[in-house]
């Protein structure tokens, strides 16, 4: 490899080794970016901080081809390996000289380079956590005789909202600008149609005047191009507009990849919520489950996502779903706020009407047209997957067994990489797929029928005919009670168990977690447990039916010219409610695979546990002998360790959320998180959330943080949890009622509360925060309201 390329010479293997301003000025360069000619010169041509012969013959002529192709004089600047990444700018703390001619170049490239020892690099790389003295190339480009140089920001670097681009410019150079020597000349572009906007009083450069829509369009392509928000440097002079670089703006970065650390809240303004996925996995997460949950959403895209713009968020550590994203387009297809709401409630719960759903910037018809054509493609997938639901269902217990049984034959790392790439990646992303097809009749049928009898007869009785379908204990979701019940009874073996239900579980989406199936000391609390506590689910589910039924004769009876279409919308409910939850359990069932998976990769490469720690990509990078991640475990554990530590966040976040800041506020809300809202006190004596399961009922609270806890729950308290799932539904049938901070319709909490007959409110957002064990309540699960008494 040559230590010296031109621009449009640097060969891709050759990028990493040219630093973050080298390798993407490059880049730019040879997409057709209006960028100076330069060339880099990598690391190997220095040896210390001294060019080698070689290395300094190959810059001269570098520079003397540029000199040819019109050059009089040169800039020389840094481009250390990390310099201008998502994590870190290094923004003015190497050197950067200008107006450098020919024969000086050699003495200048050696200078920018000795500048990475000098002291505000060191404390800068300190501060962040990286080498104090990193690799660094050397780029040097034709030099831009500047009228005015500047920085634009396309989002705005500290709410990250995409309303418009901001900016600052000075006079000539903008080396002085960018070092933070100077502040420039502020300004603003609209994000709508790219109006140059000035502080009152303060007139336009003429040339910014005459640049701004270019400004404004590369800024938009840049963006676009390089999936997130970007920090651009800029300068105008007799020729027009030049791009001088581009880099993510660090503050809007969502993730590190040494640290671990990760929060999306920083991408933009976005509405976020936890309600429904954040229920199905409650637990920080680590980076392994992170990264088969990224599964979902690629395979489920929509069309207008990118990198700065997920449909799904990781916000310090828990799992989030971008309401922003959905917002857009439903406003692009015509849909009104009120509606929009609506919409968003059965699935994710109520958002509080104080709180703006934000929405992204472009147009409607750029929304559009970047959406149909991926929505046309989903229709006509979907169909096709819902055909192969009942396949599926059947056919996952036995694909997964084995499945399971090649994971364990596997006699080597590349044997177990050709597991994973022929049977396991693809088994998990069509039973993603699977997962958003085989409950989506469920949500609309739902919601269509819930809308229509709430105009009929009301929210109460609403209730009651949308539960208590069907008289058996055969949903799905109620496996692992019936299944533990059989085993205490002797109807089946533990073995027997561990293969029915041994793979749903109170953290079953957390692959560092085992399942009752998985730990056979899991398995021996729950029996325990039930032993202690018996209960028959079939029993409860009788009798919330006996509850439905009646609830169906009065309403047979009021309106008899619909109950023959009502019955049927009522059976076709009952048949979908049972396919969602046996296409969840099986999707589960597949997706645990990843945690023997796991192992045994780690039991190859001998790294243990660590495996939790690594993406599923550096897992296979690790079985092809890439150990680069495992350098990053250790302070990935230390975040997520930290992350642990905190109190559950609010369900409903907007805009930019930093988790600890907000868990050391004595005064936080951990129902909604908006820094456009002022905190109230959490004295209230009447909560209010969703009408989650019928019924009223007295009696003292236990809160619990986890089901492991569930020893403490006596008959007749009211259990309240931050958020339910399957792994606590053995605790159920002891509770007297159900309160939830997190919760929606469609939330566990609700449906297995409403099979059983248990009163619940969901969705509080404040319960656990609020409440303490002993404190005497009154639930009304009809009008979704808690009274502390």
């Amino acid at each position: 490899m040559k230590s010296v390329y031109l621009f449009e010479n640097l060969p891709p293997e050759a990028e990493q080794r040219a630093g973050g301003k080298g390798g993407m000025l490059a880049t730019l360069f040879r997409h057709g970016y209006p960028v100076p000619p330069g060339f880099v010169v990598l690391p190997q041509a220095f040896a210390g901080e001294t060019l080698v012969p070689e290395g300094r013959d190959a810059a001269l002529q570098a520079a003397s081809q540029l000199e040819a192709g019109g050059a009089t004089r040169f800039a020389v600047r840094s481009s250390a390996l990390g310099e201008d990444s998502a994590s870190a700018s290094f923004a003015g703390s190497y050197d950067s000289l200008l107006n450098v001619r020919l024969e000086g170049i050699p003495q200048a490239i050696e200078a920018v380079r000795a500048s990475r020892h000098n002291e505000r690099a060191r404390q800068y790389a300190s501060a962040l956590g990286l080498p104090p003295t990193p690799e660094m190339a050397v780029v040097v480009q034709q030099m831009v005789e500047a009228r005015i140089s500047g920085v634009l920001f396309t989002a705005d670097p500290v709410s990250g909202s995409r309303e418009r681009m901001a900016g600052n410019y000075t006079q000539g150079p903008g080396d002085r600008l960018v070092s933070g020597e100077v502040d420039g000349q502020p300004f603003e572009l609209s994000r709508q149609n790219g109006r140059l906007e000035m502080p009152a009083g303060v007139p336009p450069d003429s040339s910014l005047v005459a640049h701004a829509k270019k400004l404004f369009e590369l800024g938009g392509h840049l963006e676009s191009a390089l999936g997130m928000p970007q920090d651009i440097e800029w300068a105008i002079d007799q020729d027009g507009l030049h791009l001088l670089q581009a880099r993510p703006i660090t503050h809007l970065a969502g993730h590190n990849p040494v640290t671990g650390e990760w929060n999306d809240s920083r991408l933009g303004d976005y509405l976020w919520t936890s309600t429904n996925f954040g229920e199905a996995l409650p637990d920080v997460m680590t980076p392994l489950t992170w990264s088969a949950m990224q599964v979902f959403f690629r395979v489920n895209r929509v069309g207008i996502e990118s990198e700065a713009l997920p449909m799904g968020g990781n916000i310090g550590g828990r799992l989030y779903m971008n309401i922003s994203l959905a917002a857009t387009f439903l406003t692009a297809l015509g849909i009104p706020e009120e509606k929009m709401r609506h919409l968003a409630a059965e699935t994710f719960g109520e958002i509080p009407e104080q709180i703006e759903i934000p929405r992204l910037v472009p147009s409607r018809w750029e929304t559009l047209r970047r959406w149909l054509p991926n929505a046309l493609r989903r229709m006509r997938l979907v169909a096709g997957l819902k055909r192969q639901v009942p396949s599926f269902i059947c056919e996952t217990p036995q694909k997964s067994a084995q499945l399971k049984n090649l994971i364990a034959e596997a006699d080597s790392a590349p044997a177990l990489r050709n597991v994973w790439q022929s049977h396991l990646e693809p088994l998990l992303e069509h039973s993603m797929l699977m997962l958003a097809a085989g409950t989506s009749d469920y949500k609309n049928l739902s919601r269509k029928l819930r809308t229509r009898l709430s105009r009929m007869v009301g929210d109460g009785e609403t209730n009651a005919l949308m539960s208590g379908l069907h008289p058996g204990d055969d949903l799905a979701s109620l496996g692992p009670l019936v299944g533990l019940t059989r085993v205490r009874e002797g109807e089946i073996t533990r073995q027997e168990f561990a293969a029915l239900y041994g793979h749903r579980g109170p953290s079953e989406f957390e692959l560092s977690i085992p399942t009752a199936g998985e730990s056979p000391e899991l398995l021996d609390g729950q029996l325990s447990e039930i032993s202690r506590n018996p209960v028959s689910a079939a029993a409860l589910t009788a009798a919330k039916h006996e509850q439905h039924t009646a609830a169906w004769k009065r309403l047979a009876s009021a309106f008899p010219n619909q109950a023959s279409r009502l019955q049927r919308d009522l059976a076709r409910l009952s048949r979908a409610s049972r396919t969602r939850e046996a296409v969840r359990a099986e999707v589960v069932r597949s997706y645990r695979l990843l945690r023997p998976y796991a192992l045994r990769a780690a039991m190859f490469t001998g790294i243990g546990e660590d495996v939790f720690f690594l993406s599923l990509e550096e897992v296979e990078a690790l079985l092809a002998g890439d150990r680069t991640a495992l350098a990053f475990v250790e302070q990935r554990k230390k975040s997520y360790e930290r992350y642990r530590s905190l109190p559950p966040y609010p369900p409903i976040i907007r805009g930019r959320f930093e988790p600890e800041q907000w868990a050391s506020d004595p005064r936080r809300r951990s129902d909604i998180f908006d820094p456009s809202l002022e905190s109230i006190s959490p004295d209230s004596e009447r909560l209010q959330g969703f009408a989650g399961s019928p019924g009223i009922v007295e009696g003292p609270a236990r809160v619990l943080e986890s089901p492991d806890q569930g020893a403490a729950l006596l008959p007749g308290e009211i259990l309240v949890a931050n958020t339910t799932n399957i792994g606590w539904t053995p605790l159920f049938p002891r509770a007297a009622a159900i309160v939830t901070d997190v919760g929606a319709p469609l939330s566990h909490a609700a449906i297995v509360a409403r099979e059983l007959g248990i009163p619940a409110v969901v969705g509080t957002g404040s319960a656990t925060m609020r409440l303490r064990t002993g404190d005497r309540l009154r639930v009304n699960g009809g009008k979704g309201t808690v009274e502390l008494l």
